[in-house]
């Protein structure tokens, strides 16, 4: 039996997505190299995800509320607007209810201006007794359009903060604050 080694093959990658996404991961490369190549070569692979979008936070982490990047909204028996900004919001908060009478509701609900949609409904029927729930979502808002609470009774509240998160191209926004 005769070993024969193996030689790497090396092939190019016509793909303008990939090539588009490195130039926008990897500003400072731009401009080197032609072409992508991709191996059958095993490659160790070190990811520079995180740094290369200027964060060296978890996702977990980047989307912490922090005093100055939360703005707080509550909403009873009146609409609160929770943000109309473009870009990628966490929106957290609860919802509570102790009225007995009637059918009672509370929504948080997108709009562009125009039409509205309720993205998150609270509704307690009549004699349901009080009830409460907490939220935490993310948002994406376009140019024009808003996110807001709204109540139909002084025994409903919704209540909570705002945190941008992403701006609308989807650059990071850290916490105020970080780094120390």
């Amino acid at each position: 039996m005769t070993i024969r080694p193996s030689t790497p093959e090396i092939i190019t990658v016509n793909s303008e997505t990939l090539q588009t996404q490195i130039r926008d991961l990897l500003p400072s490369q731009n401009g080197f190299g032609s072409e992508l190549q991709a191996s059958n070569v095993i490659t160790p692979i070190i990811d520079l995800t995180a740094a290369a979008e200027g964060s060296g936070l978890q996702v977990s982490l980047q989307q912490a509320l922090a005093f100055g990047s939360v703005t707080a909204f509550n909403a009873r028996n009146s609409t609160a607007v929770i943000a109309n900004n473009t870009g990628f919001w966490r929106v957290f908060g609860a919802y509570s209810n102790s009225s007995n009478t009637g059918t009672v509701t509370g929504d948080i609900r997108m709009s562009d201006g125009l039409s509205t949609k309720i993205i998150y409904a609270f509704v307690r029927e009549s004699n349901g007794g009080s009830q409460s729930q907490s939220f935490d979502f993310i948002v994406f808002l376009a140019a024009g359009e808003s996110i807001s609470a709204d109540t139909n009774d002084s025994a409903v509240q919704i209540a909570g903060c705002a945190r941008q998160v992403a701006t609308g191209d989807g650059t990071l926004v850290q916490p105020n604050g970080y780094p120390l």
